[in-house]
């Protein structure tokens, strides 16, 4: 009798066992499922909001550097939430998740504070925005049009059409010279004459070469000046403004234009030389 009592009590703990993992089991499934189904869709609401976002960037005509900036951040902390969420829904506790998160976060973190360092740069460039894309720069020892500015680095033309890819934190150590952040631009130049030409006559020539380039502004207006007596020379200062598109191009043909021109006019450019007296010694 004993015997049958026990084998009764056995025959109910696996019923109940069996009850309770078909329970268990079913109730994992539709978390299982649910989780996914969060996650999903939750991802198509991100892209939904990321490109929602992206296209009132561009309406209000914002800088494309901080349109890709923001969209990829959002879409990254977007994600963390949907990704939260979703592990949530399986019964895990999300506190010591978020915990143990922050602490492989910080561990990363110490690993890699150059390449924060270099985040935070990027996040400096696109707030403030000293250069864009298609901006002309001198910084870090590079000169280059900028292609790109991502959130670690910036990617950089130069005018031998070599690519090259600078740390932000490197440029935002260092001065940054931005040549197409102003509309017009002032071209430095210096010609030398012979002491024995008319500077009355050499003013006219540059005043007339000045005028018959169009690219040329009449506002600001040039300077022509005498600046120095050097040694060899009498130096004049010719500073055009221009356009700054233009600015290369101006200054390479307005010096042609000079030497043909006083080559024409018979206005020389002399170069350094020496006067050597000998006295013969008693």
């Amino acid at each position: 009798r004993m015997e049958e009592l026990q084998n009764q009590a056995l025959a109910i703990d696996w019923t109940s066992m069996l009850e309770l993992v078909k329970t268990q089991g079913v109730e994992l499934a539709i978390n299982v499922a649910t989780a996914i189904a969060i996650f999903y869709v939750g991802k198509m609401v991100v892209g939904m909001l990321v490109r929602g976002m992206r296209k009132v960037m561009q309406k209000q005509e914002i800088d494309k550097t901080l349109e890709t900036f923001v969209s990829n951040l959002m879409r990254m902390v977007l994600m963390v939430i949907v990704a939260i969420a979703a592990i949530s829904q399986l019964g895990i506790e999300t506190t010591s998740f978020i915990a143990i998160f922050g602490a492989a976060g910080l561990s990363v973190g110490l690993a890699l504070q150059g390449s924060l360092s270099n985040f935070a740069a990027g996040v400096l460039i696109v707030l403030f925005r000293p250069y864009r894309v298609g901006d002309f720069i001198e910084g870090a020892g590079i000169a280059g049009v900028v292609e790109q500015v991502q959130i670690l680095t910036t990617v950089l033309r130069t005018g031998d059409n070599k690519r090259i890819i600078v740390p932000n934190g490197q440029i935002m150590d260092s001065i940054i010279t931005n040549y197409s952040a102003n509309e017009t631009r002032r071209v430095d130049m210096i010609v030398g004459v012979s002491y024995s030409d008319d500077l009355d006559k050499v003013r006219k020539v540059l005043e007339e070469l000045v005028a018959a380039d169009e690219r040329i502004l009449e506002d600001p207006a040039c300077t022509i000046a005498v600046s120095e007596l050097a040694d060899s020379s009498v130096n004049f200062v010719l500073r055009p403004w221009v356009n700054t598109p233009d600015y290369w191009n101006v200054k390479f043909d307005l010096t042609e234009a000079v030497k043909k021109r006083f080559d024409k006019e018979g206005i020389s450019i002399p170069f350094p030389q020496q006067d050597v007296h000998l006295y013969k010694a008693d």
